[in-house]
């Protein structure tokens, strides 16, 4: 629990939260992946944190989807909907029994592949045979941990308007949130919900910044975007194969 912190780690909770909301705000995804692991050299249980990332990006989607509701592609929303669904179901209840690590490996080695392309303004041919699936991947692996994102956002970025790009991720989040909040329910999952309103002063701080940051990026330009989202995937492939190897390591 929460109240079992030391006030040392309350204050690295406290600072690693306005981070989560200041990456999830600004590029639109890579909250989680790029501060879950930080979280777990504090405090090493997922449980504990996971809920409350989950209830934050409940709150902070609602509330940037609402005073852009305008820009979000619904016909695409829908169609990706339709595509991460039963993957999405599959991950979450555990229906596929592959292994852990080498599948979170090639999660992250393929984003990475997609994250250089964009920094480096790449455009191979047949990119878009592979896209149904690397998103049924990336459903599954939203389903059944939290390094889905990197993959869907990679097929994304490629078939969204920059500025379409965040709104419409957010909805999707939303709904693929909801769906593992549900999951935790039905699994008697405390939700931590008195910390996650704690917390939430720090992640509107992130957030805030968060938006500025995006305004910034919109302003250079589609180019200019993609190569930041480029950059954010590298970075969160790169921080998810450095914590598999050190697992291996250890």
């Amino acid at each position: 629990m929460f109240d079992e912190l030391s006030f040392i780690q309350s204050l690295l909770v406290g600072l690693l939260f306005v981070w989560s909301a200041f990456v999830r705000s600004g590029l639109g995804f890579g909250g989680a992946a790029l501060t879950l692991p930080l979280l777990l050299l504090v405090h090493d249980d997922p449980l504990l944190f996971l809920p409350v990332i989950a209830v934050h990006l409940l709150i902070f989607s609602s509330w940037t989807v609402n005073r852009a509701a305008g820009s979000v592609n619904w016909p695409y929303l829908r169609r990706l909907l339709l595509i991460l669904l039963i993957p999405k179901l599959a991950g979450v209840y555990g229906l596929l029994s592959l292994p852990a690590s080498a599948m979170t490996a090639f999660v992250y080695l393929v984003t990475l592949v997609y994250a250089v392309s964009y920094v480096l303004n790449l455009h191979w041919r047949g990119g878009r045979r592979f896209d149904l699936p690397i998103l049924c991947l990336g459903g599954y692996m939203s389903g059944a941990s939290l390094i889905g994102a990197p993959l869907i956002v990679a097929v994304a970025t490629r078939q969204l308007a920059p500025a379409q790009l965040r709104t419409t991720l957010f909805v999707l989040w939303f709904i693929l949130v909801a769906v593992k909040m549900a999951a935790f329910i039905v699994a008697g999952v405390d939700l931590q919900l008195q910390a996650a309103l704690l917390l939430l002063l720090p992640a509107m701080a992130g957030h805030w910044l968060g938006e500025r940051l995006h305004r910034r990026m919109l302003a250079g330009g589609q180019t200019q975007l993609i190569r930041w989202i480029g950059g954010g995937l590298i970075v969160v492939s790169l921080v998810g194969l450095g914590r598999l190897m050190t697992d291996y390591l250890l």
